[in-house]
């Protein structure tokens, strides 16, 4: 079955642009004019991925993005900005998106990032059904669920894949530039800092103290390692 794509995009001549070409890419794909609009269809129907601009009328992307995630919804988000300022990115990271491309950007490497996102969704839906327990925190790999004492703990798409992944090296010292390539499928280490951010957002839900991190501890000057 096709992937299913809602693209959240208020500049018609773009949104006709992407919507031709990612349908000639062969992906099922809705769209929204509007905040307002995108966070309702997002919530009342299943997809695979969504594509969201920053500047939407009735409501922005920021808040269409941080209300989804409030809701519970892991599903994989692309904001597209076309502010070049590094602090609305590492706010759109922080609030649950993730990824971002900045306008005017090239169709070709929006493609790409649609596909790697879509590639990494589906490898971290494939079992093993195992259930990690770290301390006081749980984590359901087939269930894709994190508890903590026993209560839940919601995660972004892309916080769970970086959880699942370390849970997976458990133990071992992974590198920020090995962790951006088999986590986000990318190998420039222009993207680096995308790691350190999503780790200090997963320490904000996981770590009781994320100054002081029990779970996911920085090794210096190599990367970061869950603790065995």
């Amino acid at each position: 079955m096709n992937e299913r794509i809602l693209l959240v995009e208020d500049e018609e001549a773009l949104r006709m642009t992407l919507l031709d070409r990612l349908r000639s890419e062969g992906y099922e794909v809705d769209f929204a004019a509007d905040g307002q609009q995108g966070f309702d269809k997002a919530t009342q129907d299943a997809f695979d991925l969504i594509l969201l601009d920053v500047m939407l009328p009735r409501k922005s992307g920021f808040d269409v993005c941080r209300e989804i995630r409030s809701a519970g919804m892991a599903v994989p988000i692309l904001m597209l900005t076309a502010r070049g300022q590094s602090v609305d990115k590492v706010v759109g990271l922080k609030i649950g998106a993730d990824d971002y491309v900045t306008k005017p950007f090239d169709t070709m490497e929006l493609i790409a990032r649609v596909e790697a996102l879509l590639r990494r969704a589906r490898v971290y839906t494939l079992p093993p059904p195992a259930i990690h327990h770290i301390g006081a925190l749980h984590v359901d790999l087939a269930g894709t669920t994190v508890t903590r004492s026993g209560q839940r703990v919601p995660l972004s798409a892309r916080e769970f894949q970086l959880l699942r992944y370390l849970v997976e090296h458990r133990g071992a010292t992974m590198s920020r530039r090995n962790i951006l390539k088999d986590v986000w499928g990318y190998s420039s280490e222009t993207f680096t800092r995308t790691v350190d951010v999503h780790v200090a957002s997963l320490r904000q839900k996981i770590e009781n103290d994320p100054k002081q991190p029990e779970f996911i501890i920085t090794v210096p000057g190599l990367g970061y390692k869950l603790t065995a």
